[in-house]
């Protein structure tokens, strides 16, 4: 087993939420939450950020507008809606308890005088 690819579905189960976090700061450019991902290392591959994003739109969490670039083609702004503010508190509860157990269950170290089961 590689640890890349635990690594990486790691990643993706925290994606949405990260993503939401970003939006709900206020209106957002896609290009800029990819680079914020990437620079957190959630998320290096710009294909899986759209598709999430029509799939967050689709479900009423967040919006967007297009506004005019003066350098080049209009750009597509995200926000987050009422109802995704609502999701996004009960994610940062469920994350907030994950943080919490992982925590506990990590910090439990094996004793040195326990032996293997036969």
């Amino acid at each position: 087993m590689k640890i890349e690819n635990t690594q990486v579905q790691m990643r993706k189960g925290i994606l949405e939420f990260c993503i939401l976090q970003i939006i709900s700061r206020g209106e957002v450019y896609a290009s800029d939450m990819l680079e914020e991902l990437t620079s957190a290392k959630i998320m290096v591959v710009e294909g899986t950020l759209y598709p999430l994003l029509t799939r967050l739109r689709k479900a009423g969490l967040v919006d967007y507008k297009w506004v005019e670039s003066k350098s080049g083609p209009p750009r597509k702004y995200y926000t987050i809606t009422d109802e995704g503010s609502e999701f996004l508190g009960k994610l940062d509860d469920t994350w907030k308890e994950l943080v919490s157990s992982t925590k506990k269950i990590s910090a439990k170290k094996v004793s040195k005088t326990k032996t293997a089961k036969s």
